[in-house]
């Protein structure tokens, strides 16, 4: 019971605080002068609620909606350029993983005969490594791909309602980077797709391991067997 008692009193008390606080709120917010009051903005955000003074004197609302459209262009460019960063570097680094197979294989076919078993097998479990960092870099892309492609949406987005509050530098400077963003994604898609075209012709993606041939044999024009 004492305990029982105990935990009552402190829910009133808790109860006669919340109160209190939300009455001097009021007081408070009574006190405020009338343009203030006029321009306080309140926003419910994660179930809290956030408060955006605006005090200036002579603060239309066509002049608040342009400036928070410059605000959303600068942020929405931040992520466009860091999608952009982000695709362009998985694009190179598949490419390049690419050529690097491709000169893995070419050397191992090249210089089959020229291997002990040691040697063979080292160089063969790097190509291996190689086509399997291929699928990795090749998944990296399509995820980022993924954000570019919302980034760019969001920037069309943004570009717009810039235009249409007004904001017409901002509006220019969306469209601005935007233009680059893709000049630089076309860039590096076009390398991926050439590297692409190479590592087919050199079937150093799905050919199977060589046999090494001893002194009395040659070297065999198929692949005998595979890892």
């Amino acid at each position: 019971m004492a305990m029982f008692r105990r935990r009552v009193f402190a829910l009133g008390c808790f109860a006669a605080g919340l109160l209190g606080t939300t009455s001097r709120s009021r007081h408070i917010f009574g006190r405020m002068p009338s343009l203030i009051r006029r321009n306080w903005i309140s926003l419910s955000v994660s179930g809290g609620l956030c408060a955006v003074p605006f005090v200036q004197d002579n603060v239309t609302h066509e002049a608040l909606i342009r400036r928070a459209s410059s605000l959303v262009t600068d942020s929405v460019n931040s992520y466009l350029s860091q999608t952009t960063m982000a695709l362009v570097d998985s694009l190179n680094e598949y490419t390049n993983t690419i050529h690097t197979l491709i000169k893995l294989h070419k050397g191992y076919v090249a210089n089959i005969r020229k291997f002990n078993p040691t040697q063979e097998n080292t160089l063969w479990q790097m190509i291996v490594c190689k086509r399997q960092e291929i699928i990795d870099r090749k998944k990296d892309c399509k995820k980022f791909a993924t954000s570019w492609k919302t980034a760019v949406n969001l920037s069309e987005l943004a570009a717009e309602a810039a235009f249409n509050a007004g904001a017409d530098q901002a509006a220019a400077a969306a469209q601005n980077n935007l233009q680059i963003s893709q000049l630089h994604i076309q860039q590096a898609q076009k390398c991926s797709l050439e590297a692409e075209k190479e590592l087919k012709e050199s079937k150093a993606e799905d050919s199977i391991r060589l046999q090494i041939a001893t002194q009395e044999e040659d070297v065999p024009e198929a692949y005998l067997r595979e890892d």
